[in-house]
């Protein structure tokens, strides 16, 4: 669901019990509650930034739930401290849902992203909850870490199955596409995922969730090691780059200042 500007708030819905993540503006959550009838079960927090979790001190006082977060970030009403690498079970009345949580500092010191298998067989499918880390073609400001860390976060996230769907928390696509065109104008996959999203875009609709697979192809900032991405940062830069930490940097930096959009 969408809050503010361009916040996405996700709920992972089961037999008419909700999980929500990043619930920034409570009201989103709070009207899909009454009109549904489900029960809010808990919170997941990916960092402190007010327009993720400015919702929870409402939420929780109209509902009693677990609160999940980074425990390296001062979230009021956070109940379970989390560092990344911990197993969270949530008890469904039928089902069970086991999200891993992944330590992804960057964009903030305690970034946390969580991942979970969902469904059976020919349903079975991965998603993730990635909050500011990765969005689609592009990543998140390094407001308290550093480009190292945020390209060894990325590295982490790449190592996941490809077909994991990514639901990140804005709708960026807009301001990204444009930037992934130049550093890579010539890329054939780029050109043609450009083209489905301008048609997504120019109806209205949400560019998001995104899948893994799409990222490692055309989101620059997965793509550090890619001999065309390394010569356009190095252009940019004006200079050699010595490793795909230092490509990342560059990148980074060249999109901080980068005006263009669609």
């Amino acid at each position: 669901m969408r809050a503010f500007t361009d916040n996405y708030i996700w709920l992972l819905r089961h037999g008419g019990h909700v999980v929500a993540v990043d619930p920034g503006d409570p009201e989103p959550v709070a009207t899909h509650l009454e009109s549904s009838g489900d029960r809010l079960d808990a919170i997941l927090l990916t960092h402190h930034h007010p327009d993720h979790v400015g919702g929870v001190a409402e939420l929780r006082r109209q509902h009693s739930v677990p609160v999940y977060g980074p425990a390296l970030e001062q979230i009021p009403g956070v109940t379970h401290g989390l560092t990344g690498g911990e197993r969270i079970l949530l008890a469904f009345p039928d089902a069970e849902l086991a999200l891993e949580v992944l330590d992804v500092a960057g964009h903030t010191r305690g970034h946390l992203a969580y991942f979970a298998n969902l469904g059976a067989g020919d349903y079975r499918r991965n998603i993730l909850f990635c909050g500011d880390t990765l969005f689609s073609l592009g990543c998140g400001r390094l407001f308290e870490g550093s480009a190292e860390q945020m390209y060894h976060s990325l590295r982490k996230l790449a190592t996941l199955p490809r077909d994991t769907q990514i639901y990140c928390a804005h709708e960026y696509t807009h301001y990204n596409l444009p930037f992934a065109l130049t550093v890579e104008p010539a890329s054939p996959a780029l050109l043609r995922r450009a083209e489905k999203l301008k048609s997504l875009m120019n109806a209205g609709q949400a560019t998001v969730p995104m899948s893994l697979a799409d990222e490692l192809e055309t989101n620059p900032f997965l793509r550090c090691h890619v001999s065309a991405v390394m010569a356009s940062a190095a252009r940019h830069s004006q200079g050699p780059l010595a490793s795909a930490i230092d490509v990342f940097a560059a990148l980074r930096e060249w999109r901080n200042n980068f005006k263009a959009s669609l």
